[in-house]
């Protein structure tokens, strides 16, 4: 194999693929990323057999060549050193040449590195998946989806299927859930469904999730969700994210969501958010998490931390609308705000049926969105 690349490219491919890289593998080919040069594309694969990473850097972009190839080939590279000396080399192209052995030259101005290679044909293959069971969505909504969601899975190893997030896909709606058993969080949109796909019971790691966040554009792409039997592959374009899907059945948690509020009321967001984040400093310190919420007269509620040796914090707060029973409720001060940060909505609806029935948080006059979050049991 012989190729002269777009250094900048090359580096932004590495850097796609290198999340999928564990420091911890013990078969010694999936530490490192597989180069596999073709006229039609230079391909690169990394995978720790949890997540796999594709990224294919194309023969030119607009008018621009991106790389050239004197031999077509394919070689492993250590990761640990193959994505630093990439990201370091001086001149804005790089040549890459592998020799008997699998001895590996990269050149870059009068830079010149050896690595040790090793046989592609040892790297596992990747799943192969069958297009016929594809959605298609829109990539910022996938990532705005995630993030709204994530923060409520397990990172308890005890319960596995926790640790993930529930897709369901039925017809031309999607729906994703994620649950710790002290929180919940769901999020429903509509997505583009020609082959009428049902998706049941998909559950992809929270950790992978997140790895797949940080690859989807913001802007609005169209992206594919392809299906295997224990395999979920996101088609992004030029990078493809494989992940495998956690075995067992994820819990059925629609029982445990109030259809029905003994009290209601309307908060404005940012100051709610604001009064929350002040009153979670002592709280946060105390190691608890643990904040009182209590309706007052006159349209009004507070807001206080646990008394305790180092102080308290009150807040007051004006509502546009309440109504409903008085209420004295605890709850962990972490998990609103979490909940907070993902609606992106000017006013939020806040429903409880009473001081140790779940919270119900979620955008006023929208229904795609709705936390759930558990109170605690306090004295005084």
């Amino acid at each position: 194999m012989k190729l002269i690349v777009n250094k900048d490219k090359l580096n932004s491919s590495i850097q796609q693929v290198s999340k999928a890289i564990s420091s911890r593998t013990t078969i010694q080919i999936l530490g490192g990323i597989k180069v596999d040069a073709h006229t039609q594309g230079i391909t690169l694969t990394a995978s720790d057999t949890d997540i796999s990473i594709q990224s294919t850097i194309p023969p030119q972009d607009g008018d621009t060549e991106l790389f050239t190839i004197e031999q077509e080939g394919a070689v492993v590279l250590p990761a640990k050193f193959f994505v630093d000396i990439i990201r370091k080399l001086p001149e804005d192209t790089v040549e890459i040449e592998v020799k008997d052995g699998f001895q590996t030259m990269i050149r870059s101005g009068l830079s010149e590195i050896q690595l040790v290679g090793m046989d592609a044909e040892e790297y596992p293959l990747l799943p192969s998946m069958d297009v016929k069971e594809m959605v298609m969505m829109q990539s910022d909504l996938l990532k705005t989806m995630i993030r709204q969601t994530i923060l409520a899975v397990s990172t308890q190893e005890s319960t596995p299927i926790l640790t993930g997030v529930l897709f369901n896909i039925q017809e031309e709606h999607i729906k994703l859930i994620a649950t710790d058993r002290h929180r919940l969080a769901t999020r429903e949109a509509s997505i583009r469904n020609d082959e009428g796909i049902d998706f049941n019971n998909i559950v992809i790691s929270g950790k992978n999730l997140n790895e797949l966040q940080k690859l989807l554009p913001d802007q609005d792409t169209i992206i594919e969700i392809v299906r295997a039997d224990n395999q979920v592959l996101f088609n992004l374009g030029t990078v493809q994210f494989f992940t495998r899907v956690l075995d067992g059945i994820y819990p059925d948690t629609s029982k445990i969501i109030p259809q029905s509020y003994k009290t209601e009321m309307v908060v404005p967001a940012k100051p709610f958010l604001s009064a929350m984040d002040r009153v979670n400093l002592l709280s946060r310190e105390e190691r608890t998490n643990i904040v009182k919420m209590a309706t007052l007269e006159d349209g009004k509620i507070e807001i206080s931390s646990s008394s305790s040796e180092l102080g308290r914090i009150t807040e007051q707060l004006d509502l546009p609308s309440i109504s409903g029973e008085p209420l004295k409720i605890s709850f962990n001060s972490r998990y609103m705000l979490d909940a907070l940060k993902t609606i992106d909505s000017e006013w939020i609806h806040l429903g409880f049926t009473g001081a140790m029935s779940p919270i119900i948080v979620k955008p006023k006059d929208e229904t795609f969105q709705l936390h759930l979050i558990l109170p605690y049991r306090t004295t005084g």
